[in-house]
């Protein structure tokens, strides 16, 4: 066997091994149908197998008419209120929204004014980190994924907490509230430590301002100059506020049940829920949004062409462009149908943010595309709920157009969402239940031992 000199190098050795865990490591697809087996706890019609119950959100993308199941446009609700009339009511005061909704979703109602000013004291008074902890964490080792960066800094914050293992409600309500607080914070440190160390970019840390609305820290904490205007702190904060929850369902939020049913600490929990989040199939998404534009833009240079736009959407759905995954990223939904409301809202804001930016005919590019990527996956797919454009469609353009770059688009995800999963844990705690353990059936063939001489 020859040595190893890198410690990422994938030799000739592994690669036998690899053919051997590959030949080994699947399953007949045939065998999920024999057994009934409800594949990624969906059932064959795609709907989500009922594995809990919350109080926390609710998503309605279909209605019941003679036991038969209707699309309708998706509906999303937030401790019981409809996400439009949240939105809607900070909005018609001119307010920050963030704030205001972690607080419904954390603790089952919305505050009165005392409780809100109490809360984003308290969120402002959090924005500290442990001493030396951006020197010997974040700055040592940065990583280019700030997911990776993030997950690897909560981890870390265990061993600076006395009461890291305590489950009780209480402790557990003072780690979420600080996470909440900390995670742009680490998530702009980080990528300032990756920009620096790995491009040679100036390395920029401007301390914590607690007087700040989330939105607001985040791209101040971003820009060298720290500066902003208020229409782009609104857009990022209705951002944050249409990413914070999703029922328990999602991936990351399932996650987080699963980890905390075992009765682990906080950081262990939110850690595996950041894991989660990490991947394409989930949180990644509007990164892949993003530069499938950028591919399109760079095969169709004239966007006003439905036919070309047309031809490219098939090619990506023949895997044929872009990332031959025979996606068109940011359609379509895993629960949504006709709409997704988080969508649909931040559509009917999309249009002030790109004519500030001078980026309205690309807006207009994204529209033509959303209405002929339906026509074509209708075409070429068998669609049994409908299809729409989901949050990431627009999310992506939003955040580029914040000049927010593609590595803190997940972040910014789990910057909101670190909320829903804290009122998850929350409320996985507080139920007591039983640890969760789905079965798995074993379609192994029973073998005969052999003895090393033999083989």
């Amino acid at each position: 066997m020859q040595n190893i000199n890198s410690y990422s190098e994938i030799t000739p050795e592994l690669l036998a091994l690899s053919k051997l865990s590959r030949e080994h490591g699947q399953i007949d697809p045939a065998l999920y149908t024999k057994y009934e087996v409800k594949r990624g706890l969906r059932d064959l019609n795609g709907k989500g197998v009922l594995a809990g119950l919350t109080d926390i959100s609710e998503i309605i993308s279909y209605t019941i008419e003679d036991s038969d199941m209707i699309p309708c446009d998706g509906r999303l609700y937030y401790r019981g209120y409809k996400i439009q009339d949240l939105v809607s009511g900070f909005e018609k005061d001119n307010r920050f929204g963030f704030e205001e909704i972690a607080y419904l979703l954390l603790f089952g109602k919305l505050p009165d004014k005392n409780d809100l000013a109490n809360f984003k004291q308290m969120l402002g008074e959090y924005r500290s980190l442990p001493t030396h902890f951006v020197r010997d964490i974040i700055m040592k080792a940065p990583s280019k994924d700030m997911m990776n960066a993030l997950a690897r800094s909560i981890l870390t914050m265990y061993a600076y907490d006395d009461r890291a293992d305590d489950t009780s409600i209480e402790n557990v309500v003072r780690q979420s509230v600080q996470l909440i607080s900390l995670f742009p914070l680490i998530s702009v440190y980080a990528y300032h430590a990756y920009n620096h160390y790995h491009d040679g970019a100036s390395l920029i840390i401007h301390p914590p301002k607690p007087e700040l609305s989330t939105a607001e820290h985040i791209l101040y904490l971003l820009r060298p100059d720290g500066r902003y205007s208020e229409l782009e702190a609104k857009m990022l904060d209705l951002g944050l506020v249409l990413h914070m929850e999703h029922g328990g369902g999602n991936n990351s939020t399932f996650t987080t049940h699963v980890v905390s049913s075992s009765g682990t600490d906080t950081y262990s929990a939110i850690a595996a829920a950041l894991g989660s989040l990490k991947g394409p199939k989930h949180g990644g998404a509007n990164v892949k949004v993003v530069k499938m534009f950028d591919d399109l833009k760079a095969n169709v240079p004239n966007w006003s062409d439905e036919g070309a736009l047309r031809d490219y959407l098939c090619k990506l759905l023949d895997r044929e462009a872009f990332d031959h995954s025979g996606l068109i990223y940011g359609m379509g939904h895993a629960v949504y149908s006709l709409s997704d409301p988080r969508s649909e809202i931040f559509k009917t804001h999309v249009a002030s943010l790109a004519k500030e930016k001078g980026r309205e005919e690309e807006l207009a590019l994204y529209n033509t595309v959303e209405r002929l990527a339906k026509e074509v996956i209708f075409e070429k797919r068998k669609i049994y709920k409908g299809v729409s454009a989901n949050i990431d469609f627009y999310s992506g353009f939003v955040y580029s157009m914040l000049d927010l770059p593609t590595e803190l688009f997940t972040p910014m995800f789990a910057s909101a969402r670190i909320v829903g999963w804290s009122a998850h844990r929350l409320e996985e705690l507080a139920t007591g239940g039983k640890i969760i353990r789905p079965a798995y059936k074993s379609v192994c063939k029973r073998k005969t031992y052999e003895s090393l001489k033999k083989r």
